[in-house]
């Protein structure tokens, strides 16, 4: 059986610790912070499902952070930002191409039998979770009001 995510995190924390990685150490620490903040009030927080919402929340903070830092001309945050976000990219399943996440919210529709934007709270649960993970909500919307308004 293979390791979980989480323990995937940490053991390449202690690898980072061994290999005297202070960058990578520190994003995956906090990564592992967030992980266990999250499981106080959310005990599944350590499966893989919940280690992913967190990674995939932490990887949107920091594509914003990142797109501030440029717009303010910062170069050396922007370099944070997108050393911190490769890092948990690394750990984040391969995202759905356009063309994936549109069949599979055809799919949902089908499925579901939604035929205009009063379905869109329905085509959107399900569509988030059979995307696991894989597409941020924001994707998903789009597509979703896109095929549902014509």
């Amino acid at each position: 059986m293979s390791d979980s995510l989480f323990e995937r995190l940490q053991s390449d924390m202690k690898a980072a610790m061994k290999a005297r990685d202070k960058d990578r150490l520190g994003v995956l620490r906090m990564l592992i912070s967030k992980v266990k903040s999250t499981a106080i009030d959310d005990p599944q927080a350590t499966e893989d499902a919940g280690v992913t919402r967190v990674l995939m929340t932490y990887a949107k903070q920091r594509e914003e952070g990142l797109e501030e830092a440029r717009k303010a001309g910062r170069d050396e945050l922007a370099a944070a930002e997108e050393f911190e976000l490769s890092v948990v990219r690394s750990y984040l399943p391969e995202p759905l191409s356009d063309e994936e996440l549109e069949s599979l919210v055809e799919a949902v529709i089908a499925d579901e039998g939604a035929s205009s934007m009063k379905d869109m709270g329905r085509v959107m649960k399900s569509a988030i979770a059979r995307a696991d993970g894989r597409a941020d909500g924001g994707r998903v919307s789009a597509t979703v009001k896109k095929k549902l308004a014509g």
